[in-house]
């Protein structure tokens, strides 16, 4: 089968990362190789990136810096990791990708959204994923659920106040209607495992049947 590669965004605790695991066990099931990875990280060089960016120690950093650093780490996995996989027939499974840039930089941060659509670009050699699934929920419920769920505070990114993340949000919902056919929202709001099963019958409708 044809390899693909498909993206996951939405805000922290919107249960994005739960439902990517069930779809991956899913598609192996279906006798598909996938493989699995997380943005900022995936290579060495990412996960060093990943640490400096998520750090609570990292409150300092700016917007600018923040930006280039997410495109340092992505530029490193397309190059090292993604484009290989897809050329060996894989189904790649990304948590986060460029949308997560624009979405969190752009509206979240205010930064210009030509320049970081422009980084984007550079990072990744202008690779795009076949699909890209956007868990909407409310931010509210998203942190209520992620305060559950994790004992220790959170790490920096986490810890942006409500407002940054309804900018994201918000900004989640803009890229999902100037993209229709890329971009596939999935209503989150709902238990996990019903949430994944929503992603799996999405993925199956859009590339297995």
């Amino acid at each position: 089968m044809t390899a693909r590669f498909l993206s996951f965004e939405g805000v922290d605790g919107s249960g994005k990362s739960t439902a990517v695991s069930r779809l991956a066990r899913y598609l192996e099931q279906q006798g598909l190789t996938v493989l699995r990875l997380r943005e900022p990280g995936g290579t060495v060089i990412g996960e060093q990136i990943r640490n400096l960016l998520l750090d609570t120690d990292s409150r300092g950093m700016t917007p600018v810096c923040e930006l280039f650093l997410y495109a340092a780490s992505r530029a490193q996995l397309v190059q090292e990791v993604i484009r290989p996989a897809l050329r060996r027939g894989d189904w790649v499974l990304c948590d986060r990708y460029t949308d997560s840039t624009l979405a969190y930089q752009g509206y979240g941060r205010g930064l210009d959204r030509d320049i970081i659509e422009s980084l984007n670009r550079t990072a990744t050699g202008g690779l795009l994923p076949d699909r890209t699934y956007v868990f909407d929920l409310a931010p509210e419920e998203a942190e209520r659920r992620r305060q559950s769920r994790d004992q220790e505070a959170g790490d920096r990114m986490e810890l942006e106040p409500v407002s940054f993340k309804q900018a994201v949000r918000q900004g989640y919902l803009e890229i999902a209607g100037r993209q229709p056919e890329r971009v596939r929202l999935i209503a989150a709001q709902q238990p996990a495992d019903q949430v994944a099963q929503l992603l799996i019958q999405q993925v199956r409708e859009d590339f297995l049947q």
